[in-house]
């Protein structure tokens, strides 16, 4: 543009319209102002906190207020952390934690706090040294659920004055020294030996049991077997007691002659080859009793 443009312009009758328009937009563009729904702003009006910008269109009145802070409102995650604390019974542990936050409320983060992330992991080492001091190395390791629950509670109540909400607080890994891992091993050994120990103690017992058991079993059922043989017996001789009374000994004969017959039968029932040697008197009775059987039949 020559010079005698410029001086054109500025002597120009639309001149004024020129600088109007230039004002607007400035003024457009300074008091309009755009929030990304993932952000907030900070505004400012000489110095002091005038308002805050949630997410969409938002106006301003420019030259006047200023935003000063963007501030993203996403979650968080700290930086794995790892701290030393001493458990009840005097071991020192290392615990790696990772917290993750998010701020609510920037004017309180923004004139508060001027490291947050530093300040959350330095309330959060303090926390889990306290909380860890409280517990012994068997609750560390097997209630670990309940100290994250500790941990979070108590930073949210810490940090509840610099506009954040913890969302989330995580116990990595809790790691011992060598010596302390070692006793522990013993120990976990130790404490399989005597299971092993208890369960072979109650099998054992178990087993003498079951033993005593079918011992018992099998002489209550010897002494069934022997008390309904006797009362077979008692019945059968009750029997021939009244055939006595009723027939005379002739009764009496005939079961004699009865059990000869059927020891000769036993006798003479043996298998292979053999020599049955019987004296005369015998023979003699034989004859007699298959002479009563023949009779009474």
């Amino acid at each position: 543009m020559e010079p005698t443009d410029i001086i054109g312009i500025a002597t120009s009758p639309n001149l004024p319209l020129i600088l109007l328009a230039a004002f607007i937009i400035l003024c457009v563009y300074l008091g309009v102002r755009i929030v990304p729904q993932s952000e907030k702003y900070v505004v400012e009006r000489f110095g002091r906190l005038r308002t805050v910008l949630g997410p969409g269109i938002n106006f301003i009145i420019p030259f006047l207020d200023r935003v000063r802070h963007k501030i993203s409102i996403l979650e968080r995650q700290l930086p794995t952390a790892t701290q030393d604390a001493i458990t009840a019974d005097n071991v020192l542990v290392q615990v790696e934690t990772s917290v993750f936050y998010r701020i609510l409320e920037p004017e309180k983060t923004v004139y508060r706090i001027r490291d947050v992330d530093g300040a959350i992991a330095t309330t959060v080492a303090g926390i889990v040294r306290s909380g860890i001091g409280e517990m012994e190395l068997d609750e560390v390791q097997s209630n670990r659920q309940q100290l994250i629950t500790q941990i979070k509670h108590n930073v949210e109540q810490a940090v509840d004055d610099w506009g954040i909400e913890v969302t989330r607080a995580e116990i990595l890994d809790v790691n011992l020294d060598q010596a302390t891992r070692e006793a522990m091993l013993q120990q976990l050994n130790a404490e399989r030996a005597r299971r092993a120990q208890v369960t072979e103690a109650e099998g054992t017992k178990r087993a003498v049991e079951l033993n005593a058991d079918a011992e018992l079993y099998a002489a209550e059922q010897a002494a069934k077997a022997r008390r309904i043989s006797a009362d077979a017996e008692a019945y059968a001789t009750q029997v021939v007691a009244k055939a006595i009374k009723d027939n005379g000994i002739e009764a009496a004969q005939y079961q004699v002659a009865l059990k000869q017959v059927e020891a000769l039968a036993k006798v003479g029932a043996g298998e292979g080859k053999q020599t049955v040697l019987l004296p005369a008197q015998a023979l003699d009775a034989f004859s007699d009793a298959f002479s009563m059987l023949k009779g009474h039949k």
